[in-house]
């Protein structure tokens, strides 16, 4: 056991818990199924109680009369003890989240003659699931990007006035009352609007601000109560000059501030950093950073992640980008020396954290990292990188191109996937975009909001050999394209950690399978005759093909899923 996975086999069970962002993966595989063998049902015991809870499935055996199918809602009524779960991999949310240790216990599931479930073989591991990543260094958190999900469905009614339909209307909006907007900006919410209440608390710190696409009501009103304790350089490229909310918020803060401390610029081609640094005496403290723009779409809709270095070293390399573009403008920054090289920050203990800024001369210089390691990953490769399908060259690119022909594990996300697709030898599709289930609505699921106008997948992270010492992440503002290496004010940071890996290819494999199902389901035909979704029966009853078959198929991309987080 590490401080980020438990692992365990008996019987020929194999079971294994990862540690992610406020949620854990139960990877599990069975050495030799049986004929009668159903699935798995997952049993978890929270930090401070004295029992086991059964995680539940959407899915039943079967769903006898109407009335009781219309009872299925997004509290998943199936518990696992009664309806396991027909995969070899889950990802558990807890309801509340609490720091300390998650007991999860699994175990076999198989159906006798008369259709009755007996439990089989049995394991129960412990995992830590603390709230900070690493203590005093490095925080990160997702949103939840469950806007059009059934969850979302259940708890809130699919409600759609949440955001405005206009993003220029953003500051004027009048957010509903309840918990809707911290659940669904889930930890990224937390660390942002955390780490502005402590500057706005604290007379002592003062903050450096880069914005872009900002309408986030409740963030610019924290930003006004900072008053000349911050300074602000805020995006106007095209889309964000007069009429737009950036320049609404401009004009407040400029107010709150002084109008020396408010600055707009776009680079060449976007001020597309988003970016919170504190600072107390001058010197730089903390820093947030990531994907994550101040905006509705970006905090409530979108899939995206935000990271709190709490280095100064960390905080004080992005403070030297703010300084030089705050006294000497975007129009030479390019020659900046911060921009032309990567930044090594390493501390005793701690995992090394490179960081590099753009705009560059030469764009290489940050996708070349980027590409080598997708092209030098030996187990796996996970990436969710918004506007991907829109880039045709480049070494990220074109490293994920060459994914097509390697036998490694992959999954890959975008927002569309346009003419991007990554085949695998065994067949298999390697991306998924987004789709909603509206109209192609199988029961026991039920019609979702499409989360409005924009883009869903937001992130920009490649995470190589996650599992392994040699794992990587490349996280951060950049779109990891040419041109916007070349044009954009961004950000990127490659962490060497498995920990830190870890979380994110959590978050990849998250989303994938909220997109994928949503894939399959909009690509389907003639919805009004589909049948209900259920779970498989066993070979010991139907004399059939068994459920579990295709995830032992010999170098398939399943089989590679099934080992891969189990052992």
């Amino acid at each position: 056991m590490t401080d980020f996975t438990s692992s365990r086999t008996k019987d020929g069970l194999s079971v294994k818990l990862w540690r992610g962002e406020r949620m854990a993966l139960i990877g599990m595989d069975v050495e030799k199924p049986e004929p009668d063998f159903v699935g798995f049902s997952i049993e978890v015991q929270s930090p401070g109680s004295k029992k086991f809870l059964p995680l539940r499935n959407r899915l039943a055996f079967s769903y006898p009369g109407s009335s009781a199918l219309r009872a299925v809602n997004g509290f998943r009524n199936f518990p696992s003890t009664e309806a396991p779960f027909q995969k070899f991999r889950w990802i558990h949310f807890p309801y509340i989240p609490k720091s300390g240790d998650y007991t999860y216990r699994v175990t076999k599931q198989h159906m006798n003659a008369d259709r009755s479930l007996r439990a089989g073989t049995s394991i129960a591991l412990d995992i830590p699931l603390g709230q900070k990543i690493y203590d005093g260094f490095l925080d990160l958190g997702f949103t939840r990007n469950f806007a059009s999900s059934q969850a979302y469905v259940d708890r809130y009614g699919n409600r759609s006035d949440v955001i405005p339909k206009v993003a220029a209307d953003g500051l004027a909006f009048k957010k509903i009352a309840g918990d809707v907007y911290q659940w669904l900006g889930f930890e990224a919410y937390q660390l942002i609007f955390d780490f502005l209440n402590d500057v706005a608390g604290d007379e002592t710190l003062e903050l450096d601000f880069f914005g872009y696409d900002l309408n986030e009501p409740d963030i610019v009103a924290l930003l006004e109560k900072i008053g000349p304790r911050l300074r602000a350089i805020i995006d106007n490229s095209k889309g964000h000059q007069d009429g737009s909310a950036e320049s609404e918020a401009a004009d407040r803060l400029a107010k709150s501030a002084g109008e020396d401390r408010v600055l707009r610029m776009h680079f060449s081609g976007l001020q597309h950093n988003k970016v919170l640094i504190a600072k107390r005496d001058g010197n730089a403290q903390k820093v947030l950073f990531g994907s994550t723009n101040f905006s509705f779409r970006g905090i409530y809709i979108q899939a995206n992640n935000a990271l709190v270095s709490y280095s100064p070293q960390v905080a004080g390399l992005f403070e030297e980008v703010f300084e030089k573009a705050f006294a000497d403008g975007p129009k030479k920054f390019n020659a900046q020396p911060i921009t032309r090289q990567w930044q090594l920050v390493q501390e005793d203990g701690k995992p090394p954290i490179h960081l590099c800024f753009s705009p560059h001369s030469d764009p290489d210089l940050a996708l070349n990292p980027v590409g080598a390691a997708i092209d030098q990953a030996t187990s796996s490769v996970f990436f969710s990188i918004a506007f991907l399908y829109q880039t045709k060259d480049g070494a990220v690119r074109e490293a994920i191109d060459r994914l097509e022909q390697k036998s490694i594990f992959s999954y890959g996300i975008s927002d569309s996937k346009g003419n991007l697709q990554v085949k695998k030898p065994d067949g298999s599709i390697g991306i998924v975009s987004f789709q909603y289930l509206a109209q192609h609505t199988p029961p026991p699921f039920k019609a979702e909001w499409s989360g409005g106008l924009g883009i869903h997948e937001h992130h920009k992270f490649v995470v190589t050999d996650f599992s392994l010492p040699t794992a990587k992440v490349f996280t951060g503002s950049s779109n990891l394209s040419e041109g916007g290496e070349g044009k954009n004010g961004d950000n990127l940071v490659m962490i060497e950690d498995p920990r830190v890996a870890t979380a994110y290819a959590i978050e990849a494999l998250r989303v994938f399978d909220h997109l994928h199902f949503r894939v399959n389901m909009q690509a389907a035909q003639g919805a009004k005759d589909r049948e209900a979704l259920t779970l498989e029966l066993p070979p010991s009853i139907t004399g059939g093909k068994a459920w579990f078959e295709r995830f032992y198929e010999a170098g398939s991309q399943l089989e590679r899923d099934r080992l891969l987080f189990s052992h």
